[in-house]
């Protein structure tokens, strides 16, 4: 099957401290409990760095979450002096909507006398940079609508003191808004379920280095744009450096058909590349192999008495002497990775907007070792978000009338929420 599958088998509660020590030793409890090799999986943390330290202990398989590195460069634009300004300023004038109940009427009734869609107005959220965007936009598809609530008489008399953004203001908001779409776009990408998101992080990282960098800043581009773009760089280009992550992240973006030439590379790691996919496709069917083989050994066989003779047939007695038996030539698991690499970038690439794992579905005979490797890669989630949620779920099943459940009962009720669809799908 190609189909991804997410699960949830343990929820720790750590009463040590967040060590990088006390993180690695609780992972690899995690792990044994479950019977699993830890040098097969792969571990996706936060950019803490108690996490990163704890992955280098034993140096572990680790990548750092791909929406929680965007979210760190775009708190850096959040922050600088413009900005800042600008967001407090909206931040109170929505605030003052949403306290106050005839200021809230009042631009309801307008939204709707100027025909606009009848929103709430938002406000951010600290530790989410994307909310900040969201009500910078939500700001600015109701600004006829807020000007004209606080200009009415109705509100004007309710409060002497009300916060109002110039024509400056709104242009820059604007632009605000402008500079960080693409990384809204970027969030919103690796937050998918259903599709690879680790495939996803190479060539969205290159292209949001190229578009922020200094010689990549358009000459249209104002002061604003230009200052957030340049800030969001100098965070991105510490990402995703080391010689391990590229080797992960484009071995997982070559093993998808969407991005598999790479153009976001040179030419040498691409090749580097082709080379490392061959070695372990190869690799992996010889494990593989050595596995199956493994087991048929320990297999009891059925004694058999000895298989009668075989009589020639009439073309071997025929011809037998002029033509002899020849056995089919085994290649080695080496060069058929080879060949079907070859055939692979021959074929032509897939669609953005198609699903990589359609594609599999369909040409994993044809490569049936890159697709082995290919389902050990692209399995790989970029983002923590799933991870996430279910401290979302932890929140709704220990409410005020369950404060009492113990650590293992939240664990096992988690357990259950998150996998009793397993055993339904399976007609179970």
């Amino acid at each position: 099957m190609w189909v991804l599958e997410s699960r949830v088998l343990q929820t720790r509660v750590m009463h040590e401290s967040h060590t990088a020590v006390n993180v690695n030793a609780m992972f690899h409890s995690v792990a044994n409990e479950w019977e699993l090799t830890v040098s097969d999986l792969v571990i996706v943390t936060d950019n803490a760095a108690n996490m990163l330290a704890a992955a280098q202990i034993d140096n572990l398989a680790h990548i750092t979450c791909f929406a929680h590195t965007l979210n760190l460069a775009a708190q850096q634009a959040l922050k600088l002096p413009t900005v800042s300004r600008l967001l407090g300023r909206i931040r109170r004038i929505t605030g003052f909507f949403h306290r106050s109940a005839i200021a809230n009427h009042e631009l309801i009734e307008k939204q709707k006398l100027l025909q606009l869609p009848v929103h709430k107005l938002k406000t951010d959220v600290p530790t989410r940079w994307n909310s900040a965007l969201d009500m910078i936009e939500r700001f600015l598809e109701q600004q006829p609508a807020i000007c004209a609530a606080l200009l009415s008489p109705q509100v004007r008399k309710s409060v002497s003191d009300i916060c109002t953004l110039s024509d400056t203001d709104i242009s820059a908001a604007e632009e605000i808004a402008l500079a960080l779409k693409p990384m809204k776009d970027a969030t919103h990408i690796m937050s998918k379920d259903s599709t690879p998101t680790l495939s996803v992080i190479a060539p969205s990282h290159a292209q949001l280095l190229h578009d922020t960098e200094a010689a990549g800043v358009a000459a249209a581009d104002t002061p604003v744009i230009r200052e957030i773009k340049l800030a969001i760089h100098d965070d991105l280009a510490k990402r995703y450096s080391s010689a391990r992550d590229k080797r992960m992240l484009y071995s997982a973006s070559f093993l998808d058909p969407r991005f598999k030439a790479l153009p976001f590379i040179t030419e040498e790691d691409q090749l580097e590349i082709h080379a490392n996919v061959v070695a372990e496709a190869a690799a992996l069917e010889r494990q593989v192999n050595s596995e199956e083989a493994e087991v048929e050994s320990e297999t009891p066989q059925k004694e058999e008495g000895p298989a009668p003779k075989r009589r020639p047939s009439a073309l071997v007695t025929l011809l037998g002497k002029t033509f002899t038996e020849v056995s089919v030539v085994r290649t080695s698991a080496s060069s058929r990775a080879e060949e079907e690499l070859k055939k692979y970038l021959e074929a032509p690439p897939l669609s953005l907007s198609e699903n990589p794992l359609s594609w599999w579905r369909t040409h994993q005979t044809a490569f049936p070792l890159l697709a082995g490797l290919a389902k050990r890669y692209l399995c790989i989630p970029g983002t923590s978000v799933a991870a996430e949620r279910v401290f979302s779920t932890a929140e709704d099943i220990v409410t005020a009338q369950r404060s009492s459940l113990t650590p293992a009962h939240v664990d096992q009720l988690l357990f259950l929420q998150k996998n009793l669809n397993v055993a339904s799908a399976n007609g179970q």
